[in-house]
């Protein structure tokens, strides 16, 4: 994989090095956890991409924010961590 960097959003005076996580192989017997930030629709889009990872042959855990306002309690990026296989974080309006 080439050199990249990635930005992370949030107001870090001094952004940390991330290393990119290997991909997934297949979607096939993985554990996707869907995050939903808490904006309005947002549901409604996170339940159309479970349903499409679902025929896919994934495993789906839904998990929410309290509000979109602020980041995610590190106890619940934790969990996501240690339950999923991967996630995907769901915005709309």
């Amino acid at each position: 994989m080439s050199d990249m960097t990635l930005l992370d959003p949030t107001a870090e005076l001094k952004p940390v090095e991330r290393q990119l996580l290997p991909r997934l192989l297949s979607l096939s017997g993985a554990t996707v956890g869907l995050l939903d930030i808490s904006k309005p629709r947002g549901k409604e889009f996170l339940d159309e991409v479970e349903r499409q990872l679902t025929e896919l042959g994934a495993t789906i855990k839904r998990y929410s924010k309290p509000t979109f306002a602020r980041v995610a309690p590190k106890e619940l990026t934790q969990r996501i961590s240690i339950e999923c296989d991967a996630v995907i974080e769901g915005l709309a309006d």
